[in-house]
């Protein structure tokens, strides 16, 4: 098959395109870059059945495919508050672009949605009926209310249209690729425990959240697109149903880096949820999927990704440095003379 992935450079979305790769699907990698880096899919530039096309999913594109992954936005709060009404637009006019391009050449398409939807949630675990507690007017609306609307068009468009959709709630997801900078908290409490900081807890640090790994998730949205049954158009939560406390997870991390740590708190963000755990029968039902990857075994993937990066990043500034001062002593050697 021919298939698009929105978003395909980033966290997600470059680990899904490697994975489609390899059941030697043909891949069209779409993404602006403001969160997805070419250095995510630099391995797989080689392969002759993948292409990679820089576009903003705002803007309409013609292409023709057999599936379509729509996974283009920021995902953390560090970057979808950093420009609000672009992440609204990514959100809303993105989905509208490829659910039109869905309609035009009859693709199958899959809507990337999350678990904010429910927002700071009432009942818990959240099950796929429960309609969610959400700001519409919070600092984090322009990406939970994105991804509501983003639902909403995906049904209107199967049920007018009759275009073959899914959508998938993805909860806390963590693995290798993360940025550095994202904000989300297993990659930040990593990266401060390899650079030897106090890790930042907000609030008390009991909120709890549930943390999938990537290859657990992929497998997950894969089933979703192929798999054939009733009402596969509702939404399906993916995500692991393990609860931990930010302290639990900051304790865990510990043992993944092998360092002691200590925690320093800050105030809580406006509308941050208190609880977050999928209930994910309608996935054991449907999918006949459940995550594999233990938190323990999958912080170690990731711990191992973010040390060798930090490394890497630490040599090129010290090779950087050791140039600028070569190039001064040559300069200054070149004025006395």
């Amino acid at each position: 098959m021919r298939i698009l992935v929105t978003g395909g450079a980033g966290f997600i979305g470059s680990h899904l395109c490697e994975r489609l790769l390899s059941e030697n699907q043909e891949v069209i990698c779409l993404d602006n870059f403001f969160t997805g880096r070419k250095s995510n899919v630099a391995h797989l530039l080689d392969d002759k059945h993948f292409e990679l096309v820089r576009h903003d999913l705002t803007e309409p594109i013609l292409l023709e495919v057999d599936q379509i992954y729509n996974l283009a936005c920021p995902a953390s709060p560090v970057h979808y508050q950093f420009n609000p009404v672009k992440t609204v637009k990514t959100s809303v006019m993105g989905a509208i672009n490829m659910l039109g391009l869905a309609k035009r050449v009859g693709a199958r398409i899959l809507q990337a949605s999350t678990s904010e939807v429910y927002g700071d949630p009432l009942i818990h675990p959240q099950t796929e009926d429960y309609f969610g507690n959400v700001n519409p007017i919070g600092l984090r609306s322009c990406y939970d209310e994105g991804k509501r609307v983003a639902e909403t068009l995906f049904m209107d468009y199967h049920r007018q249209n009759n275009v073959d959709t899914r959508i998938v709630r993805i909860f806390n997801t963590y693995g290798p690729r993360m940025l550095e900078n994202d904000g989300r908290v297993v990659s930040n409490f990593i990266v401060q425990a390899l650079r030897g900081e106090d890790l930042t807890v907000y609030g008390s640090g009991e909120q709890t959240r549930s943390f999938c790994y990537v290859d657990d998730l992929v497998e997950g949205i894969i089933r979703l697109m192929n798999v054939k049954a009733e009402d596969i158009h509702l939404p399906v939560n993916l995500g692991n149903p393990g609860e931990f406390t930010m302290n639990e997870l900051a304790q865990e991390v510990a043992k993944a880096v092998g360092t002691n740590i200590k925690i320093r708190n800050m105030p809580l963000p406006q509308d941050d949820p208190k609880q977050r755990q999928p209930n994910i029968a309608r996935a054991r039902e449907l999918l006949d999927w459940s995550p594999t990857i233990s938190l323990a075994e999958g912080l170690q993937k990731t711990v191992a990704y973010f040390a060798d990066g930090l490394e890497n990043t630490s040599t090129e500034r010290k090779s950087n440095a050791e140039t600028k001062k070569a190039l001064k002593g040559q300069s200054e050697l070149s004025a006395k003379n």
